[in-house]
């Protein structure tokens, strides 16, 4: 009886497996069968160390283990950035954070949200080189800077030197091209650069001197530096691949930060003609700005922090009020713990 069981039994499992068209290794497969979500991503600026953390988490497989297939486009900025996700080229982002607030608060680009900050403080900064005697805001009084023409160093510093106690029209302020900004130093066309912190080491490398830094976050410690964003029409069509995407992303960025060796090699494997040297170099300085403060998980984004990064640039004339937190952040992909 107990072997007519048996049998009977394994006949039925045949006859199921039959039925569904496969083997049991072919279950699994079935099971994992999902069709595979493609998106595009641009970075916030080129194939550079800082943005390093999206090709690392290609090739970790972090985006295939979340079900996604990301194409990953080279940025140029803000603007051009908010228009590819505005235009439907892309559905994600990064990009400084303080000048989308800005260009938002303004009316320019409204119909995106932040999903996660990369960088908590604001990584623009005044740089120039030790031979020039300047050591402090003040000693940027009566001299030549350079920044990248509309960029969000030229338009916060104004805000940035008033909180240091220097009189912004002190300073000549000349808008170029971003590539033209360590050329211009090196030369000493200029007495002083508007750029990202990061750039330091090129700075140093390209001028073969010591290199003088002064954040910008001395002074604004409220405002982040880069971050994620996404449309609120994809949050809202489908949180659940802005959710998996954004895991996804910040596995990466945090293996970035704890192997920055074998992150530069990633990234030199996809742009070859940018140095594993200058890669290390760039995320081994961006990596203390990368954890919140406390034990926040990475990508955290505090309102209050963005209520005063808001009310700054308000207080400082960049942009009208009326601006809300919500205008700008989707808290929800980002709790603290």
């Amino acid at each position: 009886m107990f072997r007519r069981s048996r049998v009977f039994a394994a006949a039925l499992l045949a006859t199921a497996l039959a039925a569904s068209g496969c083997s049991g290794g072919d279950a699994g497969e079935a099971s994992s069968s999902k069709e595979t979500d493609k998106v595009a991503y641009i970075t916030a600026f080129g194939a550079v160390g800082r943005d390093s953390f999206v090709w690392v988490a290609k090739e970790k497989g972090y985006f295939a283990e979340a079900g996604i297939e990301v194409d990953i486009k080279k940025g140029a900025g803000n603007a051009p950035n908010l228009t590819a996700l505005k235009s439907g080229q892309v559905q994600f982002a990064s990009l400084d954070f303080t000048g989308a607030v800005i260009q938002a608060g303004k009316g320019e680009f409204t119909d995106w949200r932040a999903i996660a900050a990369v960088h908590q403080q604001t990584l623009v900064a005044v740089m120039t080189t030790k031979d020039t005697n300047i050591t402090s805001p003040q000693g940027l009084a009566g001299k030549t800077m350079a920044t990248g023409k509309g960029s969000v160093t030229e338009l916060l510093f104004p805000a940035y030197a008033q909180l240091a106690g220097l009189d912004p029209k002190s300073v000549k302020i000349e808008g170029v091209q971003t590539t033209a900004l360590n050329g211009l130093m090196t030369s000493r066309q200029v007495d002083a650069l508007g750029t990202f912190l990061l750039s330091r080491g090129a700075l140093a490398a390209a001028s073969k001197k010591e290199v003088v830094v002064l954040p910008y976050s001395d002074y604004l410690r409220d405002l982040f530096g880069n971050a994620i964003i996404t449309t609120p029409a994809l949050i809202q069509k489908d949180k659940d691949l802005v959710t998996r995407f954004t895991d996804a992303l910040l596995k990466g960025l945090q293996y970035t930060i704890d192997h920055p060796d074998e992150a530069a090699a990633i990234l030199n494997k996809a742009e070859p003609t940018y140095p594993v040297a200058s890669g290390v170099g760039e995320i081994t300085a961006m990596k203390p700005y990368v954890p919140p403060a406390g034990d926040a998980r990475i990508g955290y984004m505090d309102e209050q922090r963005v209520a005063r990064t808001i009310a700054i640039l308000q207080g400082s004339g960049l942009m009208p009020a009326g601006l809300t937190p919500a205008d700008v952040v989707d808290f929800s992909f980002m709790k603290k713990s």
